[in-house]
């Protein structure tokens, strides 16, 4: 297989924890073009991964008459397989329509006639063992478990400036926070335990700086406004992915929900502290050392609903103070 497309996860933290199985068939195939096909919102990520020779975004497709043209940015492409680390339908589809001839993926949501390998998923594992587990199926040997992004140097120059364009001194330590969370807002610590974290790190001399996508805008909103006179420097909304990275690699530590930041940060080496409520922190959790998982032990976690139906215990329970040691240990 000289030319192989790796369709990618919808979700930046998915397409962050397929990176060491994208590894694993580079291992396998030094020598072949690897493409990603990725929504266009996580192609980007791409250009960071050093075993991935392009990046082809993918038109979302929603109504029949797209569908029907599903597949066409990958036709003429001349690959010789697909790997689907999607499940879904839609995925098996996509190649299928781009004449891809070799079509290897999990056998689920009705496909097994669109592929021409398909594996059994296997049950209980982490998001990371999962994409390992389907690669190493196709004759892949599993490597580290570890997702690794390259930042380049204009990157990192970048995102200096973009932070002392919006602040920041360039002297005093940096913390990330990251209050967003695109699955709903059970992921999402409240805001007023954020501003109280940014209070506490600000009377240590640690500066925090606000990350996240325009969708957050309200929420950043919330804690500049619970933090008085002393504001985080503000870039919900300011970044896209590329600059995001190389924001996050100029702090000491990142707090975040369950969210693609904290997948993104995790792989940049960015010390993280993570909350987790209604999500299963067993099977996303970052899995590098130096991570911290807090989490608040109630009957109904993990629940994986969207929005609580109760009084979000399992978020409401992870004080300020328990986040601010953890964060510390690296500022």
């Amino acid at each position: 297989m000289r030319r192989i497309v790796i369709l990618a996860p919808n979700w930046l933290g998915d397409a962050v924890m397929a990176l060491p199985a994208i590894a694993d068939v580079r291992r396998q195939a030094p020598d072949a073009v690897i493409a990603v096909a990725a929504r266009p919102s996580v192609a980007p990520l791409f250009a960071m991964v050093r075993e991935v020779n392009r990046a082809i975004p993918l038109k979302p497709r929603r109504r029949m008459s797209e569908w029907l043209d599903a597949g066409a940015e990958l036709r003429g492409e001349r690959f010789d397989a697909a790997i689907l680390l999607p499940n879904s339908f839609q995925s098996a589809f996509t190649a299928s329509r781009a004449g891809i001839a070799e079509r290897w993926g999990y056998r689920t949501d009705w496909r097994r006639g669109l592929l021409t390998r398909g594996v059994q998923p296997p049950v209980g594992v982490h998001q990371v063992e999962y994409y390992q587990h389907l690669v190493r199926a196709l004759g892949c040997p599993s490597g580290s478990s570890e997702p690794a992004i390259h930042v380049t140097a204009e990157m990192r120059d970048a995102g200096r400036a973009v932070l002392r364009g919006a602040g920041w001194d360039g002297r005093a330590p940096l913390v990330a926070l990251a209050p967003g969370a695109a699955y709903g807002g059970a992921k999402r610590w409240p805001p007023e335990y954020f501003a109280e974290l940014a209070r506490a790190l600000h009377a240590d001399g640690v500066a925090c700086v606000m990350v996240g996508s325009a969708a957050d805008r309200a929420t950043g909103d919330e804690i500049a406004g619970g933090c008085g006179g002393r504001r985080p420097i503000d870039l919900i909304g300011a970044t896209d992915l590329a600059a995001l990275a190389g924001v996050l690699v100029q702090c000491r530590s990142l707090v975040s929900n369950d969210s693609g930041a904290m997948h993104l940060g995790a792989a940049l080496g960015v010390p993280v502290t993570a909350m987790f409520g209604p999500t299963n922190d067993r099977a996303t959790r970052p899995l590098a050392p130096g991570h911290v998982v807090l989490t608040h032990s109630v009957w109904c976690r993990p629940c994986m609903l969207r929005e609580c139906p109760l009084d979000h215990a399992c978020m409401r329970g992870i004080s300020a103070s328990a986040v601010y040691e953890a964060a510390r240990r690296t500022v």
